[in-house]
């Protein structure tokens, strides 16, 4: 064992630190170990979960696997396109998209192996990040690094517990909802299952604010703590409201700013 391997490091399998250096998505890193073009220390391994260290050399084909260049990405995601690397019914992905704004930036250049950080449904828009820093998109998601977020309101509580990253969305829906309905959001209550049979799930909102209306319709500013799926949309039918748009403006430091449909630019992870 090196003598880097303290007591702090935890071992992690081949595949998992093989995408997190960039080399490749941690599925394609699972193939290529079980077709045996995989060393570690030396020896072929054929087990995707054999226990691996963050510095340990590893070989695909006889070539080192180094720890890739960190890219990180912000994108203003159209409505109707997936947040998939491919799909099935041939729909165009955040990927694609991804790429043919890369070679705009970037012409010649090899586009990054990166993947978005969490998902947006088809039908939503709005701030989309990506990048190649597995460490890095994994605590954005479970809350657990020491990243900024939006400063709490002085009606919040001044002890907030563990630092979240907070997600803020512009959302149309049909209707006016009342006072009462946007303080139900806050408070929280049970929403019905996707699925028949499956449980009720508890959701709630951190903030929700009225902003302005139509005949029809209201807009209004929803903030997120949570990653539930479709959290939103499944609020606010249980209240009784249709979403028309659901536009992601903010994940935790990161805005979408001025950045228009489709577009991508390079942001700093500090």
């Amino acid at each position: 064992m090196s003598a880097f391997h303290g007591v702090k490091q935890k071992p992690h399998g081949v595949a998992r630190v093989i995408s997190k250096r960039g080399f490749c998505s941690r599925s394609a890193a699972e193939n290529l170990v079980r077709e045996g073009r995989v060393s570690l220390r030396g020896k072929i391994v054929r087990d995707p979960e054999t226990p691996t260290y963050e510095n340990d050399e590893i070989l695909v084909d006889g070539k080192p696997v180094e720890a890739a260049q960190k890219f990180y990405f912000a994108m203003n995601k159209p409505r109707g396109i997936v947040t998939t690397a491919s799909d099935e019914k041939g729909r165009k992905t955040v990927m694609d998209l991804f790429r043919e704004q890369y070679a705009k930036m970037f012409p010649g250049k090899a586009v990054p192996h990166i993947s978005p950080v969490g998902r947006l449904d088809a039908a939503s828009e709005g701030l989309l990040l990506f990048t190649n820093d597995t460490q890095w998109a994994d605590a954005l998601l479970s809350g657990g690094s020491a990243m900024c977020h939006p400063e709490r309101s002085e009606t919040e509580s001044k002890d907030p517990g563990p630092k979240q990253h907070l997600k803020i969305y512009r959302v149309q829906v049909k209707g006016h909802p009342t006072a009462d309905d946007l303080a139900k959001m806050e408070k929280g209550f049970n929403v019905p299952p996707r699925v028949f049979g499956e449980s009720e799930e508890f959701m709630h909102a951190e903030r929700a604010v009225f902003l302005r209306e139509n005949d029809k319709t209201s807009w209004l500013e929803i903030t997120l703590s949570e990653g539930k799926n479709r959290e939103i949309r499944r609020m606010l039918a249980h209240l009784g409201y249709e979403v028309m748009r659901l536009v992601r403006i903010q994940f935790d430091k990161f805005a979408l700013g001025d950045l228009k449909p489709s577009e991508i630019r390079e942001i700093k992870p500090n």
